[in-house]
Protein backbone atom coordinates (compact mmCIF):
# COMPACT_ATOMS: atom_id res chain seq x y z
CA UNK A 1 0.00 0.00 0.00
CA UNK A 2 1.37 3.49 -1.29
CA UNK A 3 2.22 5.53 1.79
CA UNK A 4 -0.33 8.57 0.31
CA UNK A 5 -2.95 5.62 0.30
CA UNK A 6 -2.09 4.50 3.73
CA UNK A 7 -2.62 8.13 4.83
CA UNK A 8 -6.06 8.25 3.78
CA UNK A 9 -8.68 7.97 6.48
CA UNK A 10 -11.72 6.11 5.07
CA UNK A 11 -15.22 6.22 6.87
CA UNK A 12 -16.35 2.61 7.03
CA UNK A 13 -19.93 1.61 8.66
CA UNK A 14 -20.01 -1.69 10.36
CA UNK A 15 -23.20 -3.20 10.95
CA UNK A 16 -23.46 -5.66 13.56
CA UNK A 17 -20.52 -4.00 14.65
CA UNK A 18 -20.83 -5.40 18.17
CA UNK A 19 -21.26 -8.62 17.63
CA UNK A 20 -18.36 -11.67 17.49
CA UNK A 21 -17.24 -10.72 14.20
CA UNK A 22 -17.41 -7.00 14.56
CA UNK A 23 -15.43 -6.46 17.56
CA UNK A 24 -12.56 -8.14 15.69
CA UNK A 25 -12.92 -5.99 12.32
CA UNK A 26 -13.42 -2.74 14.41
CA UNK A 27 -10.17 -3.22 15.66
CA UNK A 28 -8.66 -4.21 12.55
CA UNK A 29 -10.21 -1.83 10.15
CA UNK A 30 -8.98 1.31 13.03
CA UNK A 31 -5.70 0.10 13.36
CA UNK A 32 -5.01 0.44 9.30
CA UNK A 33 -6.58 4.29 10.12
CA UNK A 34 -10.22 3.83 8.71
CA UNK A 35 -13.13 5.60 10.92
CA UNK A 36 -15.10 3.36 11.84
CA UNK A 37 -18.82 4.13 12.29
CA UNK A 38 -20.32 1.40 14.11
CA UNK A 39 -24.02 0.63 13.58
CA UNK A 40 -25.42 -1.40 16.45
CA UNK A 41 -28.95 -2.17 17.27
CA UNK A 42 -31.04 -1.86 20.81
CA UNK A 43 -29.04 0.56 22.76
CA UNK A 44 -30.32 3.28 24.52
CA UNK A 45 -27.34 5.77 24.65
CA UNK A 46 -27.46 8.76 22.24
CA UNK A 47 -25.22 8.57 18.90
CA UNK A 48 -21.72 9.99 19.26
CA UNK A 49 -19.65 10.35 16.01
CA UNK A 50 -18.34 6.43 16.01
CA UNK A 51 -21.13 4.48 16.85
CA UNK A 52 -24.82 5.11 15.93
CA UNK A 53 -28.08 3.44 16.17
CA UNK A 54 -29.88 1.18 13.72
CA UNK A 55 -32.72 -0.79 13.32
CA UNK A 56 -31.98 -2.97 9.61
CA UNK A 57 -35.42 -3.49 9.78
CA UNK A 58 -36.39 0.36 8.98
CA UNK A 59 -35.83 2.01 5.80
CA UNK A 60 -36.14 5.14 6.92
CA UNK A 61 -33.59 4.07 9.76
CA UNK A 62 -31.29 2.97 7.12
CA UNK A 63 -31.49 6.09 4.77
CA UNK A 64 -31.17 8.40 7.94
CA UNK A 65 -28.05 6.25 9.23
CA UNK A 66 -26.29 6.51 5.34
CA UNK A 67 -27.52 9.69 4.60
CA UNK A 68 -25.14 10.81 8.40
CA UNK A 69 -22.09 8.89 7.76
CA UNK A 70 -21.98 8.61 3.96
CA UNK A 71 -19.54 6.33 4.59
CA UNK A 72 -16.46 5.12 2.17
CA UNK A 73 -17.13 1.48 2.86
CA UNK A 74 -20.02 -0.62 4.38
CA UNK A 75 -19.83 -3.85 5.60
CA UNK A 76 -22.84 -5.53 6.66
CA UNK A 77 -22.46 -8.19 9.50
CA UNK A 78 -25.47 -7.46 11.29
CA UNK A 79 -27.95 -10.80 11.19
CA UNK A 80 -29.91 -13.41 13.26
CA UNK A 81 -26.92 -16.05 13.24
CA UNK A 82 -28.38 -18.64 15.97
CA UNK A 83 -29.74 -21.40 14.07
CA UNK A 84 -31.91 -22.09 16.80
CA UNK A 85 -33.28 -18.76 17.10
CA UNK A 86 -37.01 -19.38 18.42
CA UNK A 87 -38.81 -17.01 15.83
CA UNK A 88 -38.59 -18.17 12.12
CA UNK A 89 -39.77 -14.73 10.74
CA UNK A 90 -36.89 -12.90 12.29
CA UNK A 91 -34.47 -14.62 10.10
CA UNK A 92 -35.83 -12.88 6.99
CA UNK A 93 -37.03 -9.80 8.45
CA UNK A 94 -33.31 -9.20 9.46
CA UNK A 95 -31.34 -11.37 6.92
CA UNK A 96 -33.04 -10.65 4.14
CA UNK A 97 -35.51 -7.36 4.05
CA UNK A 98 -32.68 -5.82 6.49
CA UNK A 99 -29.91 -5.99 3.61
CA UNK A 100 -32.40 -4.66 0.66
CA UNK A 101 -33.20 -1.79 3.42
CA UNK A 102 -29.39 -1.19 2.88
CA UNK A 103 -29.15 -1.18 -0.50
CA UNK A 104 -32.23 0.56 -1.30
CA UNK A 105 -30.82 3.52 1.57
CA UNK A 106 -27.29 3.75 -0.81
CA UNK A 107 -30.30 4.39 -3.98
CA UNK A 108 -32.17 6.56 -2.67
CA UNK A 109 -30.01 9.20 -1.60
CA UNK A 110 -27.28 8.65 -4.28
CA UNK A 111 -24.58 7.72 -2.18
CA UNK A 112 -22.30 4.47 -4.61
CA UNK A 113 -19.42 3.45 -1.58
CA UNK A 114 -16.22 2.13 -2.75
CA UNK A 115 -17.05 -1.08 -2.06
CA UNK A 116 -20.03 -2.86 0.31
CA UNK A 117 -19.18 -6.32 1.74
CA UNK A 118 -21.42 -8.49 2.96
CA UNK A 119 -21.49 -11.19 5.00
CA UNK A 120 -23.77 -14.63 4.04
CA UNK A 121 -22.67 -17.57 5.36
CA UNK A 122 -21.63 -21.58 4.03
CA UNK A 123 -24.57 -22.62 5.33
CA UNK A 124 -26.18 -21.93 2.38
CA UNK A 125 -24.63 -24.87 0.47
CA UNK A 126 -26.61 -27.25 3.05
CA UNK A 127 -25.76 -31.07 3.47
CA UNK A 128 -23.58 -31.65 1.01
CA UNK A 129 -20.34 -34.48 0.67
CA UNK A 130 -17.99 -32.54 -0.59
CA UNK A 131 -14.63 -32.33 0.99
CA UNK A 132 -14.06 -28.91 -0.69
CA UNK A 133 -17.12 -26.94 -1.56
CA UNK A 134 -16.61 -24.49 -3.97
CA UNK A 135 -18.78 -20.91 -5.11
CA UNK A 136 -20.25 -22.80 -7.65
CA UNK A 137 -21.87 -25.43 -5.92
CA UNK A 138 -25.97 -25.13 -5.54
CA UNK A 139 -27.30 -23.68 -2.80
CA UNK A 140 -29.65 -25.80 -0.67
CA UNK A 141 -30.33 -24.70 2.42
CA UNK A 142 -31.91 -26.97 5.29
CA UNK A 143 -33.10 -24.07 7.63
CA UNK A 144 -34.39 -20.58 8.49
CA UNK A 145 -31.15 -18.70 8.76
CA UNK A 146 -29.72 -20.52 5.61
CA UNK A 147 -32.77 -20.39 3.72
CA UNK A 148 -33.08 -16.75 4.96
CA UNK A 149 -29.08 -16.35 3.48
CA UNK A 150 -30.13 -17.86 -0.05
CA UNK A 151 -32.98 -15.57 -0.04
CA UNK A 152 -30.71 -12.46 0.75
CA UNK A 153 -28.09 -13.67 -2.01
CA UNK A 154 -30.34 -13.58 -4.59
CA UNK A 155 -31.88 -10.13 -3.80
CA UNK A 156 -28.04 -8.56 -3.94
CA UNK A 157 -26.78 -10.38 -6.60
CA UNK A 158 -29.65 -7.99 -8.86
CA UNK A 159 -27.86 -4.97 -7.07
CA UNK A 160 -23.98 -6.08 -8.34
CA UNK A 161 -24.72 -3.28 -11.44
CA UNK A 162 -25.29 -0.98 -9.93
CA UNK A 163 -23.55 -1.19 -6.32
CA UNK A 164 -19.56 -2.41 -5.85
CA UNK A 165 -20.94 -5.66 -3.76
CA UNK A 166 -18.61 -8.35 -2.57
CA UNK A 167 -20.87 -11.59 -1.03
CA UNK A 168 -18.59 -13.23 1.79
CA UNK A 169 -19.85 -16.93 2.68
CA UNK A 170 -18.00 -17.90 5.78
CA UNK A 171 -17.97 -21.16 6.42
CA UNK A 172 -16.96 -22.18 10.83
CA UNK A 173 -15.40 -19.67 12.63
CA UNK A 174 -15.11 -19.21 16.36
CA UNK A 175 -12.45 -17.62 18.92
CA UNK A 176 -12.47 -15.54 21.92
CA UNK A 177 -15.47 -13.73 22.99
CA UNK A 178 -18.02 -16.60 20.81
CA UNK A 179 -21.14 -16.98 22.87
CA UNK A 180 -21.03 -20.09 24.44
CA UNK A 181 -24.15 -21.76 22.47
CA UNK A 182 -21.95 -21.89 19.71
CA UNK A 183 -19.87 -25.44 20.26
CA UNK A 184 -16.50 -24.90 20.00
CA UNK A 185 -16.63 -22.16 22.86
CA UNK A 186 -18.70 -24.45 24.56
CA UNK A 187 -16.23 -27.20 25.03
CA UNK A 188 -13.25 -24.74 25.60
CA UNK A 189 -15.34 -23.48 28.61
CA UNK A 190 -16.09 -26.98 29.87
CA UNK A 191 -12.36 -27.83 30.10
CA UNK A 192 -11.32 -24.47 31.39
CA UNK A 193 -13.55 -24.98 34.53
CA UNK A 194 -12.33 -29.01 34.20
CA UNK A 195 -15.72 -29.77 33.96
CA UNK A 196 -16.29 -33.43 34.57
CA UNK A 197 -18.56 -33.93 31.53
CA UNK A 198 -19.90 -32.14 28.86
CA UNK A 199 -23.33 -32.83 27.03
CA UNK A 200 -23.05 -32.88 23.39
CA UNK A 201 -24.70 -33.90 19.90
CA UNK A 202 -22.91 -36.12 17.37
CA UNK A 203 -19.20 -35.60 17.68
CA UNK A 204 -18.43 -37.05 14.70
CA UNK A 205 -19.91 -34.39 12.47
CA UNK A 206 -16.94 -32.43 11.03
CA UNK A 207 -16.43 -28.72 10.35
CA UNK A 208 -13.81 -26.69 8.14
CA UNK A 209 -13.53 -24.11 11.45
CA UNK A 210 -11.03 -20.49 10.91
CA UNK A 211 -9.96 -18.16 13.39
CA UNK A 212 -11.93 -14.98 13.25
CA UNK A 213 -8.63 -13.31 13.78
CA UNK A 214 -8.19 -15.25 10.42
CA UNK A 215 -11.75 -13.95 9.09
CA UNK A 216 -11.43 -10.30 9.93
CA UNK A 217 -8.11 -10.14 7.93
CA UNK A 218 -9.78 -11.72 4.86
CA UNK A 219 -12.69 -9.44 5.23
CA UNK A 220 -10.47 -6.50 5.30
CA UNK A 221 -8.22 -7.43 2.40
CA UNK A 222 -11.26 -7.89 0.27
CA UNK A 223 -12.53 -4.95 1.56
CA UNK A 224 -9.52 -2.94 0.12
CA UNK A 225 -8.71 -5.71 -2.90
CA UNK A 226 -10.65 -4.57 -6.79
CA UNK A 227 -12.56 -7.49 -6.71
CA UNK A 228 -16.27 -6.87 -6.78
CA UNK A 229 -19.83 -8.54 -8.20
CA UNK A 230 -17.94 -11.91 -6.61
CA UNK A 231 -19.05 -14.50 -4.14
CA UNK A 232 -15.79 -15.56 -2.15
CA UNK A 233 -15.82 -18.50 0.14
CA UNK A 234 -13.79 -17.74 3.63
CA UNK A 235 -12.56 -20.69 4.99
CA UNK A 236 -9.34 -22.92 5.33
CA UNK A 237 -10.28 -25.96 3.67
CA UNK A 238 -9.36 -28.44 6.64
CA UNK A 239 -12.49 -30.06 8.54
CA UNK A 240 -12.00 -31.28 12.16
CA UNK A 241 -14.86 -32.73 14.14
CA UNK A 242 -16.19 -32.37 17.53
CA UNK A 243 -14.74 -35.53 18.78
CA UNK A 244 -10.94 -34.44 16.94
CA UNK A 245 -11.56 -31.30 19.11
CA UNK A 246 -12.18 -32.76 21.67
CA UNK A 247 -9.14 -34.76 21.90
CA UNK A 248 -7.04 -31.50 21.07
CA UNK A 249 -8.82 -29.33 24.33
CA UNK A 250 -7.69 -32.82 26.28
CA UNK A 251 -4.02 -32.90 25.15
CA UNK A 252 -4.18 -29.09 25.54
CA UNK A 253 -5.07 -29.10 29.50
CA UNK A 254 -4.15 -32.49 30.78
CA UNK A 255 -7.88 -32.74 31.51
CA UNK A 256 -10.20 -35.75 30.54
CA UNK A 257 -14.30 -35.37 30.25
CA UNK A 258 -16.99 -38.13 29.63
CA UNK A 259 -18.71 -37.13 27.00
CA UNK A 260 -22.62 -37.26 27.37
CA UNK A 261 -24.44 -37.65 24.06
CA UNK A 262 -28.14 -36.14 24.38
CA UNK A 263 -30.15 -36.88 21.80
CA UNK A 264 -31.97 -33.40 21.33
CA UNK A 265 -29.05 -32.10 21.13
CA UNK A 266 -28.85 -34.11 17.79
CA UNK A 267 -30.82 -32.09 14.75
CA UNK A 268 -32.11 -34.32 11.96
CA UNK A 269 -30.66 -31.59 9.33
CA UNK A 270 -27.28 -31.11 10.87
CA UNK A 271 -25.12 -30.87 8.17
CA UNK A 272 -22.44 -34.54 8.36
CA UNK A 273 -19.07 -32.60 6.39
CA UNK A 274 -18.78 -28.82 5.54
CA UNK A 275 -15.71 -28.14 4.67
CA UNK A 276 -14.48 -25.27 1.74
CA UNK A 277 -12.90 -24.02 -0.69
CA UNK A 278 -10.08 -21.26 -0.23
CA UNK A 279 -8.65 -21.62 -3.79
CA UNK A 280 -10.65 -18.41 -4.86
CA UNK A 281 -10.35 -16.61 -1.66
CA UNK A 282 -6.53 -17.54 -1.77
CA UNK A 283 -6.17 -16.16 -5.45
CA UNK A 284 -7.93 -12.81 -4.69
CA UNK A 285 -5.96 -12.33 -1.63
CA UNK A 286 -3.10 -14.09 -1.14
CA UNK A 287 -1.04 -12.40 2.01
CA UNK A 288 -3.94 -13.74 4.18
CA UNK A 289 -2.93 -16.55 6.22
CA UNK A 290 -5.05 -18.76 8.01
CA UNK A 291 -4.54 -19.76 11.76
CA UNK A 292 -4.08 -23.60 12.21
CA UNK A 293 -6.99 -24.92 14.56
CA UNK A 294 -4.55 -26.00 17.41
CA UNK A 295 -3.45 -22.20 17.62
CA UNK A 296 -7.00 -21.17 17.57
CA UNK A 297 -7.82 -23.20 20.72
CA UNK A 298 -4.92 -22.54 22.56
CA UNK A 299 -5.33 -19.03 22.18
CA UNK A 300 -9.25 -19.55 23.63
CA UNK A 301 -8.29 -21.90 26.12
CA UNK A 302 -5.29 -19.07 27.46
CA UNK A 303 -8.48 -17.40 28.13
Amino acid sequence: MSSAAAKQSFRTLITGASGFTGRYLVEKLAARGHTVVEAVSGRDEPDTPTRVKLDITSPQACRRVLETVRPDYIVHLAAISFVGHDDPLDFYRVNVIGTQNLLEACAAIGHVPRKLLIASSANVYGNVSSAAIDESFPLTPVNHYAASKAAMEALVRTWFDRLPILIVRPFNYTGRGQAVNFLVPKIVSHFARRAASIELGNIDIARDFSDVRYVASAYEALLDSDVAAEIVNVCTGTPYSLREILTSASELTGHDIEVQVNPAFVRQTDVKMLAGSPAKLRALVPAVESIPFIDTLRWMLAA
